[in-house]
This record gives structure tokens, C-alpha cells and sequence, in this order.
């Protein structure tokens, strides 16, 4: 391809041309980059050049005034259908389609007639900025817990947190005046796979991760004789005390064990009548979960069967030729079959669902301002039923990453298929719009994980390097307008996470769109001398100490993060890893001297921060610190109210460390009847309050 037309090709797909690096070089993308992306996407955006009049959809804000230059010469009729049925009629003449004023926000039809020719339009209508809880918007500033949900412990439950540990922890944080619970990702894994464990490369987005079902508490479980025998065996037992003891989550024993018990439980749910109310509940979400559902269910019944058949893989890539295929009849004679097993995943997901929806209607009970908030992945992994119910959608010969920057010289690769911006926009952002709506059920905020996936994504082509990647743009506005009509709608905030480098344009545009900036404690440093303000923090933020891919806060003193990488050999020589360290002294004097700054700290703590080492007055004064910010929310682990040392996921890491296993030391129950911990959580409330009076814009007397 001439090297002029395939730049045009590139502009049109979206590939960015070039763009700014970590070190503030500009990068230009190479021209066989560009002819790999487009051969991945297939055409897609010159299929689109050449479509009708009308685009597939139209997205425009409440209140501004619309018009869509339409391509047809020719006059024509038009009708504008809304969801509520009134329609509205005119007349298109000149090539321009101006849309009736006052439109309510809402998903619209716009219908356009030339003779016997027909176009058809979805017209979206989205309020300005996202929805904000009524404490927000009232000047409240709250603090919750944010945890991961596979680490909690307790006497009850079967070896991983489970949505009855989620409960006790919704109870336990608002007994202490927190806002909510925050959540790692709990989208759908792989039943069959257990040991596929990071909750940041699913397989699918919509549906939910059955590991979390607590069996325990299921009148089926329960009602079923056949299950409390099974229950009461010295080897049931036996097994699940090993596995409840362990400190790290032995994800393969865990499933094993719940879907034995599961499987016991479903067997007496399926002797219930037609007319019964969980039967008919059952019945009433396998009817909502519709295709997708279905698609869910036969991947985990099919992946299980192949797994037991001896036939283990990662995913459909592996699997023999005919199950690759969604709709071949090799998988519909499978349906047929196994109907029952597919059933039985069902009910798995309805389980689930329930369990979750309970636990959100308790943190409503106890007037939590928030209550549950969720973590959406920025992807799928490649082999998941997402990609295998829906191959046109994502792109499977690249995979989303990050170029080289300071913390990744050599960029890095998510071994996650990014969706065709193209093919979104050819379906109305129908798969966007149903994501959204999935993890927006049954909680009052969404963290969008890597938010700048909204504006433009890495693409590395699976032949190359994450070097020899590319970025490409999505269409960021009409993204923002969709999130902000489905939050309304689904009362739920959002949230952004925004760390790394972040591009100027989107910044002001998160803002502007009610999107939550993410601010972590240990990236808020003004220089490497000087740790910012309290008075200084963004208000439309979430604050936090730290997250689940850095280290602890008592990691984070004591270096325990960085030996730890050097042990596991992250760092290619030792020059970065003293560079490491000195830059890591630099940062806890800054700290320490802003702790003694804002009196967050006796002033009989050393100023030395060589000579200071992790204490519970320095764990007290990072927290008091963090809660006296202007940042409207407040984040809190419990692995540091427990001052944990090891973190639960290093990044850059497989096999090398227990990633997404490591569970916290002491159970759920007994966290809150720490008079320790509760003094520390209620004195965050208390600062939290001082905060939104004002209290805060000078160091506060000891």
C-alpha cells in the first residue's frame, strides 16, 4: 500500500500517528505498526466511509442545540421516535437535521424516508455530567473501605471472602461511619480454570464471579439432605478447615468444594414447582440475561466439560475445532445435550446476583451514602467468553498495554483484545451500553480501571513488542455522554483511575463530565522533596493511601515493596534498584516532614526518617493526614489498619509471587472488635468532618 494512502487508512481506523512519551519525547508510529493495526481491524472504518446518510448514532447533551449534517442530496422526511413514543416530524431539506429542542435525555430513533429508501438513526441524549450521591453534592467529605474481596476471612465461610464476609464488612465499616465498601473487579473467571486468579482479566464483564457465592447461607444448600450429609463428612470438613486455615486462597480447592455443595444445592432447587417465588425468580433472570446468558452458561458448562474430559486449556483457542465457534452445530447439539449443566450455570449466576443485590440493599438498610462500589477491568482476557460469543468486536491479533515509561521501560502487555472503536460506533455503543449497565447494578459507584481507555488505548500487534505498539483514539465524547446518561440512570457515580500519564486533553474532560480523579498518597508529591497538601487535594477525587498494585503502607516505610521486587529480579540491573531506593528515602522524609507539618504526628516523633521506622503513631498520622484532604472521598485498606507488610499483587509478576491470593491476617469479625482499629477509623470520620467545615487550611494544634 502506498505509504500516503495507508496514513489515510491509519487517520481513518484511528491509529494516532504520534504521540508524547513519559519523557516528554515525541514518538512517531512506524509505518508497519500501522499496516499491522489496520490489517487487525480489517477494514472496518473504510466499511463505515462508505455507509448510508445517516451515521449509526448521533450523541448529543441536554440543553445544547444539535445538528447533523446529513449525506443526502436529495429532500426527505424524517421522524423522531423518542422512548417514550412521541415522535416528532419535519422535513430535511439542504443536508442539515436539526433535532427538536427540549429533547429529554434518553435513547431516541430517528427514521429518515427518501421513497421506498429507509435510514434509521439511535439517537442518544445524555445529561452534562455524571450522577453525584446527594452527600457530595452537599459539601459531605466521606470515608469507606476498600478491599479485596477474595482476602477476607472468617469462621464461616469456605476458604476465599465471600458476599456473607462482604456483608459482615458493610456492617462493620458503617458501625464506624463509613460511606461504603469498595470492591476489586468480581466479574466472571473461568469455573474450570480456578487458577486463573486476577480479577483484572476476565472472562467476561457482565457476569459475576461464582467463587464469591456464600453456599453456606442457600435455603437450597441448607433444605437439601442429601447436601448436610455431604456437609457433615469428616473429609468435607477436613478439607474445608485446611483451606479456611490457609493464608493463602487455594483457589482450585475452593472451587472444587462450592461446586460440590452447588451441585447438591441445585438438585433440590430444580424439585421445586413452577409457581414457587425462587423458581420464578430464577426463571425471570434467565429471561432478562437473555443471549448473553446463554452464551455465559454454555461456555462454562462446555469449558467444564472439556476440562473433565481431559481436554484442559486456557480458553476456546485451544479447544477442539468445532466448539470454537459459537454457533456451530457442534455447539448447538451441546446445548441440547447438556441443557441441564448450561441450567445449572444459570443458576449460578443468579446465586450470585442475588447474594450481591442483598448485600447492596443492607448498606442501603444502614444509610451508607454510597454504599458498594465496583471495579470495572479495562478488558477481557483473549480466551473468555466475551471474545468467543462476539469475534467481531474485539480485535484478537493485538492485545492493550502501555508504551515504555519510567516504571515499564520496556512498555508493557496486557494480554487483553481491545474492542474496534469502529465496530462500538457501528453498533450504537450497544456493548458499551450493556458493560455499563451489568456493573452498575447493585451499587452506588463505578471505578473505571485505566479510565484513559475512554480517550485512546496502546495496541501492541502480537507479533511485536509492546515497544513497536501504537496508540488508538476512541471516541472519548460520545463515550462520556454514555456514562453519564447510564449513571443517572443506575444512580451510580463514577469514578477514574487516572494514574500514569495522563493526557492533558482528558483531564479537563473528566472534570467537566462529574468523573472522580484517583489520587494515591504516594504519587502526590509536588517534587521529590515535598509531598502535597491536604488543602491542596482535588475535591472531585477519591484519596487513597495506597491500591492493590503498590505496596502497603508499612511496605512502603520499610522497603519491604522494593526488596521485594529486587528479590523476584524486576529490576534489569542494580543500578535502577539503588536508584529505587534513594528515590524511596526521598519520599519518606518528604512525608514524614509533611506529617510533623500538618501536626498529624507528636512533634516526640523523630524528623529523621532514617531513623524513624513503621510505628502505630506514624500508621495514625499517614491516615489522619489523608483524611484531613479536600478530596470528596477517602479510601481506606484494611491491610494497612492491620499494618500488613506484604502486598496482594505485584505487577510484572506470574508465578514468581502468590498474586491475588494472599489473604489478610485475622478475619473479618475481629478487625472491628479491634479498639485499636475502630478508634483509628472513628478519628478519620471526625477529621473527615472537619475537612468538609474547613477546618483543615492550616496545620492543626496537636
Amino acid at each position: 500500500m502506498d505509504p500516503k494512502v495507508l496514513d489515510q487508512a491509519a487517520e481513518r481506523a484511528g491509529i494516532i500517528p504520534e504521540y508524547i512519551d513519559a519523557w516528554g519525547q515525541r514518538k512517531v508510529i512506524s509505518t508497519e505498526t500501522k499496516r499491522q493495526l489496520l490489517n487487525a481491524m480489517a477494514g472496518v472504518a473504510d466499511d463505515l466511509a462508505l455507509a448510508a446518510p445517516l451515521p449509526p448514532v448521533w450523541v448529543v447533551r441536554e440543553g445544547e442545540s444539535a445538528v447533523l449534517s446529513v449525506a443526502l442530496s436529495e429532500p426527505a422526511d424524517w421522524v423522531l421516535t423518542e422512548e417514550t413514543g412521541r415522535q416528532h416530524a419535519g422535513y430535511l431539506s439542504g443536508g442539515r437535521l436539526a433535532l427538536p429542542a427540549g429533547l429529554p435525555a434518553g435513547y431516541h430513533r430517528l427514521a429518515l424516508r427518501r421513497e421506498l429508501r429507509h435510514w434509521s438513526c439511535q439517537v442518544i441524549v445524555a445529561p452534562p455530567r455524571c450522577y453525584e450521591p446527594a452527600a457530595l453534592l452537599a459539601g459531605h467529605k466521606i470515608w469507606g473501605a476498600t478491599i479485596q474481596l477474595y482476602t477476607l476471612r472468617s469462621q464461616r465461610n469456605w476458604g476465599v471472602g465471600d458476599f456473607g464476609d462482604l456483608a459482615l464488612m458493610i456492617e462493620g465499616t458503617a458501625k464506624n461511619g463509613g460511606a461504603f465498601v469498595g470492591l476489586n473487579p468480581i466479574h466472571a473467571l473461568y469455573p474450570a480454570l480456578p487458577g486463573w486468579a486476577s480479577p483484572y482479566s476476565p472472562s467476561s464483564r457482565r457476569w459475576l464471579n461464582i467463587i464469591y457465592i456464600d453456599v453456606g447461607a442457600l435455603d437450597d444448600f441448607q433444605q437439601s439432605s442429601a447436601a448436610q450429609q455431604w456437609w457433615c463428612l469428616p473429609e468435607t470438613q477436613g478439607t474445608l478447615s485446611a483451606l479456611r486455615d490457609g493464608d493463602l486462597v487455594d483457589y482450585a480447592g475452593v472451587m472444587a468444594l462450592k461446586l460440590s455443595g452447588l451441585t447438591l444445592a441445585f438438585r433440590h432447587f430444580i424439585t421445586r414447582g413452577p409457581e414457587d417465588p425462587q423458581r420464578r425468580s430464577f426463571e425471570a433472570f434467565v429471561r432478562e440475561g437473555g443471549e448473553s446468558l446463554r452464551f455465559q452458561s454454555t461456555f462454562d458448562a462446555l469449558h467444564r466439560h472439556l476440562t473433565l474430559a481431559g481436554h484442559p486449556t486456557e480458553g476456546w483457542q485451544q479447544w477442539p475445532e468445532p466448539f470454537r465457534q459459537v454457533d456451530s452445530d457442534e455447539v448447538r447439539e451441546f446445548r441440547l445435550k447438556h441443557h441441564q449443566d448450561i441450567r445449572f450455570f444459570s443458576y449460578l449466576q443468579w446465586l450470585a446476583a442475588r447474594q450481591f443485590d442483598d448485600c447492596f440493599q443492607l448498606s442501603r438498610r444502614l444509610n451508607m451514602p454510597i454504599g458498594l462500589y465496583r471495579d470495572l477491568a479495562v478488558g477481557v482476557s483473549a480466551g473468555g467468553m466475551e471474545t468467543w460469543s462476539d469475534r467481531t468486536l474485539y480485535r484478537l491479533e493485538v492485545s492493550v498495554g502501555a508504551p515504555p515509561d519510567r516504571l515499564g521501560p520496556q512498555g508493557q502487555n496486557w494480554s487483553l483484545p481491545p474492542q474496534d472503536p469502529n465496530v462500538l460506533f457501528a453498533r450504537a455503543y450497544e456493548p458499551f451500553i450493556t458493560m455499563l449497565r451489568a456493573n452498575m447494578r447493585h451499587c452506588g459507584a463505578l471505578r473505571i480501571d485505566h479510565v484513559m481507555s475512554l480517550l485512546r488505548l496502546w495496541w501492541v500487534p502480537l507479533a511485536g513488542s509492546p515497544q513497536q505498539g501504537a496508540y488508538v483514539r476512541y471516541p472519548v465524547d460520545d463515550l462520556l455522554a454514555v456514562l453519564a446518561l447510564e449513571s443517572h440512570r443506575q444512580q451510580c457515580m463514577v469514578i477514574g483511575e487516572d494514574l500514569g500519564t495522563v493526557p492533558q486533553e482528558i483531564t479537563a474532560k473528566l472534570q467537566a463530565a462529574g468523573i472522580y480523579s484517583y489520587k494515591v498518597l504516594f504519587f502526590e508529591r509536588k517534587d521529590p522533596a515535598q509531598y502535597r497538601a491536604p488543602d491542596e487535594y482535588v475535591p472531585q477525587a477519591m484519596a487513597t493511601l495506597t491500591t492493590h498494585d503498590l505496596a502497603t503502607l508499612r511496605g512502603f516505610w520499610q522497603l519491604e515493596d522494593l526488596r521485594l521486587g529486587n528479590r523476584l529480579h524486576l529490576y534489569a540491573d542494580d543500578a535502577i534498584y539503588q536508584r529505587l531506593l534513594a528515590d524511596r528515602q526521598k519520599a519518606r522524609q518528604a512525608l514524614l516532614d509533611a506529617l510533623h507539618a500538618w501536626k498529624c504526628v507528636p512533634a516526640k516523633l523523630g524528623k529523621n526518617a532514617e531513623r524513624v521506622v513503621m510505628s502505630p503513631i506514624l500508621n495514625r498520622g499517614a491516615h489522619r493526614y489523608l483524611a484531613l484532604s479536600q478530596s470528596a472521598l477517602l479510601g481506606l485498606q484494611p491491610e494497612d489498619w492491620l499494618d500488613m507488610a506484604l502486598p496482594v499483587n505485584v505487577p510484572g509478576t506470574t508465578d514468581q509471587y502468590p498474586n491475588w491470593r494472599r489473604k489478610l491476617v485475622r478475619e473479618v469479625a475481629e478487625i472491628f472488635d479491634d479498639q485499636g482499629i475502630t478508634r483509628l477509623l472513628r478519628e478519620v470520620g471526625r477529621l473527615r468532618n472537619k475537612s468538609a467545615d474547613g477546618q483543615n487550611s492550616s496545620p492543626r494544634p496537636e
